[in-house]
């Protein structure tokens, strides 16, 4: 597989790709003709025949695609109603060069009312938009959203940054987008993912070399999350596979009143491959486990000495503490000797709260014992962790902020949410929107960190595992879709796996 497929493209970047192609010999306009011809092309799937368009073009580049788009459909035989947010004689560059090669009406400034039509096509403003929507501005996107009418944006809907998904003051609500090259931030973080609508990725004929020019620009990389990324590196079974070759998981249970989140954890680990999945329970809930266990194994556990008993026994490859633990200095020490053995380590829910404001001294665990971490916070944990950090300052943006604690913590970070951000502390990062509101539910969290600590059992690294980890689990919730519980989600893990293996052969 090619990763670079799975890269993403910041608004800096992208103009690299295009003034690279460009300095390269491929005319400007070229690109402008290729963008507004996959503008077209998804037009005329959209609409009806003789279907009635209405185009909105702003000032530059991503007008001029609409201009584009707007001759071409004309040449199809649909009607099409130009609008220009601005004067056509202000416009120049090769945006001006696509206006001119349109020789219907075009119609400036925002109108009072929008012309009856099938279908909107928003080529008001890009990717780079830098500034919140006013004015008039404003005004045609509100209008457009309250219309009822189907959408196609190009490149991204007009309001939506592109490099964080932020709106800017209002955003055009579109049925489907058309992008270019690669996508960009903003089409997966939220709330600019909500408005994309159906993303559709054209190729407009920048070359290699350009788009190797704008991945150098936008380091460390980006990535969109999913199996281009990882894939090479999921653990296959051979024929001298074993029990003992993919690996021991360790689980901490929390006490009777609260054994379930690790019982979730713990066949999520072995779902997904673990060779050998056991419980650390307390000696007080060793019967409430045991009634519910069968090939999960037990082992009693009542305080850090015996935890540091048990990981004497090196075949225990990964700690995964936190769901049901519950909260304060007993869960810090559990930890702390968790870490200082060096394994892999998975922390979430319990183990990130009892560090509320001290991820500095979490960071020194990790670093002491040279654990192989990931911590799963979603983002009230991650705000009690990290608060008062560089990672939890406003307005920088979900990835940065996943990029920040990872650099801190000295682990990889999975951010949680609807556009999940997993970042490793060398700078790299992925955005998942593989996913379904439906895993919203008691224990889907838990069952997520033990598909990691399973994976990286079989010898994943961490960063690639929790990226796998949180694909899977995404795939489960849409595979098995509305009633969904946290239960679910391990046993749809042999389906969720032997589709992937088939497309990774």
């Amino acid at each position: 597989m090619d990763m670079r497929q799975a890269r993403l493209l910041t608004v800096e970047a992208m103009a690299r790709v295009d003034a690279a192609a460009i300095a390269g010999g491929v005319p400007g306009l070229a690109l402008m003709q290729a963008a507004g011809s996959a503008v077209a092309r998804r037009a005329l799937a959209l609409l009806p025949p003789g279907g009635r368009v209405l185009i909105l073009c702003g000032p530059g580049n991503n007008g001029g695609d609409g201009f584009v788009a707007a001759r071409l459909l004309a040449e199809a035989g649909h009607p099409v109603t130009v609008v220009l947010l601005g004067k056509r004689a202000g416009l120049s560059g090769d945006a001006g060069l696509a206006a001119d090669a349109w020789t219907g009406p075009v119609a400036e400034g925002a109108p009072p009312d929008l012309p009856d039509c099938d279908l909107i096509v928003d080529a008001l403003f890009g990717a780079g938009l830098s500034r919140d929507l006013s004015g008039e501005a404003r005004t045609l996107v509100e209008r457009v959203n309250a219309s009822g009418v189907p959408v196609l944006a190009v490149d991204i809907p007009s309001g939506v940054d592109g490099d964080t998904g932020a709106v800017r003051g209002v955003a055009v609500q579109a049925r489907e987008t058309v992008t270019f090259v690669a996508c960009k931030p903003g089409h997966l973080l939220q709330p600019g993912h909500g408005f994309c609508g159906r993303l559709h990725l054209s190729d407009i004929g920048t070359g290699a070399a350009a788009l190797d020019a704008g991945l150098a620009a936008c380091e460390p990389p980006l990535f969109r999350n999913g199996p281009e990324l990882w894939g090479a590196g999921f653990p296959r079974l051979t024929g001298a596979s074993h029990k003992y070759t993919r690996g021991h998981a360790l689980v901490l249970s929390g006490p009777a009143t609260r054994t379930g989140a690790a019982r979730l954890a713990a066949r999520g680990a072995l779902r997904v491959g673990a060779g050998l999945v056991t419980i650390a329970s307390p000696e007080a809930a060793l019967a409430e486990n045991a009634a519910h266990l069968t090939a999960i194994m037990l082992q009693a556990c009542d305080n850090p000495d015996d935890l540091d008993d048990l990981l004497t026994d090196e075949r225990l490859n990964v700690v995964l503490a936190g769901p049901g633990l519950g909260t304060g200095s007993a869960t810090r020490d559990l930890v702390a000797v968790a870490a200082s053995a060096g394994r892999g380590l998975v922390l979430d829910a319990d183990a990130l709260t009892s560090f509320k404001g001290q991820a500095r001294l979490l960071a020194a665990h990790i670093a002491d014992g040279g654990a192989a971490a990931v911590l799963t916070p979603h983002a009230g944990e991650f705000a009690r962790l990290f608060a008062g950090t560089e990672a939890a300052e406003e307005g920088i943006g979900k990835v940065e902020q996943a990029r920040r604690a990872a650099a801190l913590a000295g682990a990889v970070i999975v951010l949680k949410g609807a556009d999940t951000v997993i970042a490793d502390p060398d700078g790299r990062a992925a955005i998942n929107t593989h996913g379904t509101p439906y895993l919203g539910t008691a224990g889907s969290g838990d069952v997520l960190g033990g598909l990691v600590a399973g994976l990286i059992a079989q010898g994943m690294p961490p960063f690639e595992a929790a990226a796998a980890g949180v694909w899977l689990h995404g795939d489960a919730g849409l595979r098995h879709g509305p009633g969904l519980i946290a239960e679910d989600i391990p046993e749809t893990m042999p389906a969720v796996l032997s589709a992937l293996l088939e497309a990774l052969r």
